[in-house]
């Protein structure tokens, strides 16, 4: 997907795919204003907007029930998982242009509606069964929303990072699960956004793999 959803944003996207799924045709705005305990319908419409504009949704606003979802497999058992490859260096947030793929998964494995995939790049990760060019499946969080030993994707100035998330008085501990990586202390001011936590992973083996494992 576009960009990382709030919370409150989140929640209306889901509750906007689930209601699709149950009356093949969207909410009105007071329908999720009410949903959502938002007395006021200028509010909804304003998230209703940054939907629109990180990419999950178009609006007509000609009509009162004007909502379409981008992205999306809404066929009742699927949901079309974006993959964003490698995570890049340089890259504040993950844009719509930056999807290399469209991955169809069961929803029961989907923990939301802008859940994502990345690749795994490095073996630092190996202890928690993590390897080199896995794919992890990314659910989009705020940092505060984290729990001490989450498995994280992370980016940190020009480098993004899978690691677990500690936090330690007013400091954030990312380590690592190989003891030949030392752990990554970030400091208050330094560049640091985590892009989510990890909910499952993705091995595609190669012909050799298989036979090295049944050798």
């Amino acid at each position: 997907m576009p960009e990382p959803l709030s919370k409150i944003e989140r929640r209306i996207l889901n509750y906007l795919v689930e209601y699709l799924k149950q009356h093949t045709y969207q909410p009105s705005i007071r329908e999720i204003g009410k949903r959502f305990g938002i007395k006021s319908t200028k509010t909804v419409s304003e998230h209703l907007q940054a939907l629109a504009d990180k990419g999950y949704i178009e609006r007509d606003a000609s009509r009162s029930r004007g909502v379409k979802i981008l992205g999306m497999n809404l066929a009742p058992d699927l949901i079309s998982i974006p993959f964003y490859g490698k995570i890049a260096a340089g890259r504040p947030a993950l844009l719509r242009e930056h999807v290399q793929d469209e991955i169809g998964l069961d929803r029961k494995l989907v923990a939301s509606a802008d859940t994502f995939f990345l690749k795994v790049k490095g073996d630092s990760m190996q202890g928690m069964g993590i390897l080199d060019g896995d794919m992890v499946m990314v659910e989009p969080l705020e940092e505060g929303e984290l729990r001490d030993g989450d498995i994280v994707a992370a980016q940190m100035g020009e480098e993004a990072t899978v690691k677990r998330y500690f936090r330690q008085d007013e400091k954030v501990v990312l380590e690592p699960a190989n003891p030949d990586y030392a752990p990554i202390l970030v400091h208050e001011h330094e560049d640091f956004t985590v892009l989510g936590r990890v909910t499952g992973l993705f091995r595609r083996f190669t012909a050799e793999q298989t036979a090295a494992i049944g050798a």
